[in-house]
């Protein structure tokens, strides 16, 4: 059938059925191994053990002092947990943590330093995905982040370890208070917020965690639209931050949010508090 009859009688155009595999393609299907699977090819389990270090971008360890971070190890191919557990201990080494390090050297593998320990029985090499969130002491403020990995029986992961960074703020309502909270049609409502890194490491202008990069803003929100919103500025108290924001107009149901967004070093954070203007 020419292309122009084709075009002309498309019902007649069938797509031709599928062709079985003969000779040496259907010798190469069968003879494919099957995936191997997470835990075959070694007859006694060997411990394996792997360090996680969860950090805050651009800041330091998420440490106890801030709940600290939750860790999950599966396998990859089956879903299984192979171990879980909680990081713990401090947030590590400020001057090494925060100054320039030349590639390979000991940068959270400090005394005290938080992090996350288990020891993986394996028979065999192990793709396994690592999931991770916090800061768990902020349910409202967590981040949650994930990677994979391959592990191989004996071939210990510890030292430095396996460093996964969470990217954010926490951000705390300090006034108003209580929540619920009432405020008047049209009158200014002072708002004051504490902005920290995820590890906790507080903020300032000029000082190392330079909240002069930062936009921290107050906001009105009904229905999921901002309806007014008012910058906060440097109270002088380390991480906190204030301003005024001059209630809707009318009444009702409204909810208060404070946003930081730090775009340079990509990191950001909320908190939502109802109210009612009456």
């Amino acid at each position: 059938m020419s292309p122009a009859s084709r075009l002309r009688h498309p019902h007649r155009f069938r797509c031709p059925a599928p062709v079985a595999l003969t000779g040496l393609a259907a010798l190469a299907v069968a003879a494919a191994p099957a995936p191997a699977t997470a835990q075959e090819g070694v007859s006694e389990a060997v411990p394996t053990r792997l360090v996680v270090r969860v950090v805050a971008n651009d800041a330091k360890i998420i440490g106890s002092g801030v709940g600290g971070a939750q860790v999950v190890v599966r396998d990859a191919l089956t879903g299984a947990v192979l171990a879980q557990g909680v990081q713990s201990g401090g947030t590590g080494d400020t001057g090494l943590i925060m100054s320039p390090s030349e590639r390979g050297a000991r940068v959270f593998d400090t005394e005290g330093a938080a992090a996350f320990r288990a020891e993986i029985p394996l028979r065999g090499p192990t793709p396994v995905l690592v999931e991770y969130a916090g800061p768990l002491g902020t349910p409202h403020a967590l981040q949650r982040g994930s990677t994979s990995l391959l592990l191989l029986p004996g071939e210990h992961l510890d030292g430095e370890g396996l460093v996964v960074t969470l990217h954010g703020f926490t951000v705390e309502m300090l006034a108003p208070t209580p929540s619920p909270f009432a405020a008047a049609p049209g009158e200014p409502v002072t708002v004051r917020a504490r902005v920290t890194m995820l590890c906790g490491c507080p903020t300032q202008p000029g000082g190392l965690w330079d909240a002069d990069g930062f936009d921290i803003r107050a906001q009105w929100v009904r229905d999921g639209v901002v309806v007014g919103e008012a910058p906060l500025t440097w109270t002088g108290t380390v991480s906190e931050y204030s301003g005024d924001l001059t209630a809707p107009a009318e009444g009702g149901p409204v909810t208060l949010r404070v946003v930081s967004v730090d775009r340079a070093r990509v990191n950001s954070g909320m908190v939502e508090a109802p109210g009612l203007v009456h």
